[in-house]
């Protein structure tokens, strides 16, 4: 007998329930067991988000230990758009407040808005003063939120050193760009935390834990001198707007441990401000490093370093210069002026192209290009800092017949004001070419600072190769394109000026503007300090060549280099320049001028009245285009560049060696003798050598020890 109905449709119910159980159940697991991790995966996402903590940025330091750059707190701005009443006047109230773009600002709350968002940034990282307007007028809907900024407390000092940092890709992160900020970056920025933010059904967040505490980046110590950067930018700045260039650069280095003292550029940039569009695209850019350019004259350093290192030329050696023509397989090359037989000494003094192009056909090209390669040129020096260029120096196979001479008096090659330095520094410190550096230590928090050493130099000049570089150099000083011009009161220095004229690609022929640049040490017999100053497209035809206007950058930061390292002086303080009196019948152009002004003084070409000097007169600055007789006095020489001239039986100079100074100046006074005493103790050597020919007004040095 079948069930009744009423017992059928509890059945029915009965199942129904059981199958709806067992689809609950089914679901449960689903839910809670199949699909458990996913499903919290995104219930965190939503409920929850994992956000990055700021790591303290490591702080730049100059090498007296004061911050280039370090990381401070900075209050940034935060709306919640769906609070603000009218945003009509809200975007009155913080464009004015903070000096925002008022319709850009009105914009992007209206779109927030409308799109639901409780969050957008207004400013970020303000400075003080337009936080504290907007926290006084006491807004319900902003909120300040606490951040790290970078702030640069020197501004443009060194700004293409330390770089600056900026947003990457629109992210919240910043990174360097430029500078030690960019190729340090991951010393400098840490390691970020991790902090876990919980946010309620509209995404606001309420409460935040950190779950990795972020871990500070280390700070980094320069070999950069604050107060000799102040003092080259500021000669640079004063030379750009005399010799009318458009651009310059100046790089002051030790030649013993490489380390860059002073890094200037022109024109420069403030780091705390970013971009604009309307800036110059050269401000940030590192001229010192990123741009070569031809070196003209001050390239024939190296074409007489590497005569003097494989051939038998010696500072004597005379060259026929043709009156100022030579024909160079078909190409004709004319001097600036007329000489006709030169000294390999007076070559580099008077800096005469046809005298540099004899002494490289001597040489030879490969040997040349062998001697270009070891100084640096061609490749990049290392340096920590990107952006670095190698310039531009061709293999001997893609030379052109001519191309020996334009090489020998630089041109066909392009260089950075870098490559110029450490090229200087090898002859400063006899023969070694050193790694420019700019990072000296490393410090991790709470760890003890860690000294970086500087890299092992490299041999590539003999020592005696080195030494008689730099007396060729000082003749430059003394008697050449850079006398007058690149003089120290109180040392000795030595240089060589370098003008090229700057190629117009289009016209196909020279112009008028030229490339300025000067390569100098001090003092001569144990340099302290090299600066290469290169000022770029002067104008003004002579008036824009590298003697007039880079030699007197030199003379002053030089100045001011040595007096900050302490140097002791090597000339008596009196001796305001090294030149002696020359034969006024001989080269009239030697009598000084009347007009002695206050910047005479201060170039160290005259004396003050009532002081004693070595020489009675001072010859004139000689400019790179000036005229000089190819017969120069040989009393104008030193003495060891003329000894071989000097035939005469007359008086020599007596042998001081192992003597008191008590003795070296009684035998000079009794021998008429100029004598420079350096140091103290006992005679341990003198210029010129025992056994020399005196010549009248010859100024004798002796080297003191103990």
């Amino acid at each position: 007998m079948p069930p009744p109905s009423t017992t059928q449709r509890l059945q029915w119910l009965l199942w129904t329930l059981l199958a709806w159980a067992g689809i609950i159940f089914g679901r449960l697991v689903w839910l809670q067991v199949i699909r458990h991790d996913e499903l919290l995966r995104m219930a965190e996402q939503q409920q929850q988000k994992i956000i990055e903590v700021q790591a303290l940025r490591g702080s730049i330091l100059d090498r007296t230990g004061q911050p280039l750059a370090k990381t401070l707190p900075a209050d940034s701005v935060v709306v919640d758009p769906q609070k603000i009443p009218d945003l009509k006047i809200a975007a009155d109230v913080l464009a004015r407040t903070l000096d925002l773009d008022r319709s850009q600002l009105y914009q992007r709350l209206k779109g927030y808005q409308a799109r639901g968002s409780h969050f957008m940034w207004v400013a970020r990282k303000l400075d003080a003063k337009p936080a504290e307007r907007l926290r006084a007028k006491k807004l319900s809907y902003i909120e300040f939120r606490t951040e790290l900024r970078r702030f640069y407390p020197h501004h443009e000092l060194a700004s293409h050193v330390v770089g600056s940092i900026g947003y990457v890709d629109g992210s919240d992160a910043e990174r360097g760009s430029g500078g030690i900020e960019s190729s340090f970056e991951e010393d400098l920025a840490g390691r970020p935390g991790e902090a876990r933010v919980l946010n309620d059904v509209r995404q606001t967040p309420y409460e935040s834990f950190v779950t990795r505490a972020p871990e500070a980046g280390s700070d980094l110590t320069l070999s950069i001198d604050p107060n000799l950067q102040y003092e080259a930018e500021r000669q640079l700045d004063k030379a750009i707007a005399s010799s009318h260039a458009r651009t310059g650069s100046i790089v002051a280095i030790n030649p013993y441990t490489g380390d860059i003292l002073a890094m200037a550029n022109y024109p420069r940039y403030d780091p705390n401000l970013p971009p604009s569009s309307d800036a110059d695209s050269a401000a940030r850019s590192n001229l010192a490093i990123s741009t070569p350019f031809e070196p003209g004259s001050v390239f024939k350093v190296v074409t007489l370093s590497a005569a003097l290192e494989t051939t038998n030329l010696t500072p004597d050696s005379l060259f026929n210069c043709g009156n100022g023509v030579l024909n160079l397989y078909g190409r004709l090359i004319h001097d600036t002026h007329r000489y006709s037989i030169l000294s390999m000494a007076d070559v580099l003094a008077k800096s005469s192209n046809i005298g540099a192009i004899q002494i490289a056909l001597k040489t030879g090209e490969k040997p040349l290009y062998k001697y270009q390669r070891l100084f640096g040129f061609g490749q990049k020096t290392g340096i920590e800092l990107a952006g670095e260029s190698g310039g531009n120096l061709r293999d001997v196979k893609q030379w052109m017949p001519s191309s020996i001479g334009s090489l020998a008096m630089g041109h066909e090659v392009s260089v950075t004001s870098l490559q110029l330095a450490v090229a200087g520094a090898a002859i400063a410190n006899g023969g070694l070419k050193v790694k420019p550096r700019l990072v000296i230590a490393r410090q991790k928090p709470g760890q003890p600072l860690q000294r970086i050493p500087a890299e092992p130099p490299v041999r590539i000049l003999r020592p005696e190769t080195a030494i008689t570089m730099r007396q060729l150099m000082e003749g430059v000083v003394l008697r050449g394109t850079g006398r007058g011009l690149a003089n120290l009161r109180g040392y000795t220095s030595g240089g060589k000026t370098g003008s090229a004229q700057i190629y117009d690609a289009k016209a196909h022929v020279y112009t008028h503007n030229y490339n300025a640049s000067f390569l100098g040490f001090a003092p001569v017999a144990n340099p302290q300090i090299v600066i290469a100053v290169t000022l770029n497209h002067t104008t003004g035809g002579s008036a824009g060549y590298g003697g007039p206007v880079a030699a007197p950058v030199f003379r002053e930061i030089a100045m001011d280099a040595l007096r900050m390292l302490d140097v002791p002086k090597d000339l008596p303080e009196e001796d305001t320049k090294l030149a002696r009196r020359t034969d006024s019948k001989s080269d009239p152009s030697n009598h000084a001028p009347k007009d002695l002004t206050k910047d005479s003084f201060r170039a160290g070409l005259f004396t003050p009245p009532g002081q004693r000097t070595v020489s009675s007169v001072t010859p004139p600055p000689v400019r790179e285009d000036a005229s000089v007789s190819a017969e120069t006095s040989l009393s104008d020489r030193r003495p060891f560049l003329t000894a071989s001239a000097e035939r005469s039986g007359g008086p020599r100079t007596p042998d001081f060696s192992g003597k008191s100074l008590r003795s070296v100046l009684e035998e000079s006074a009794a021998a008429g003798l100029l004598v420079e005493v350096r140091g103290s103790g006992l005679a341990r050597s003198q210029d010129p050598p025992p056994g020399t020919p005196v010549r009248p007004h010859t100024l004798l040095r002796v080297q003191f020890g103990r």
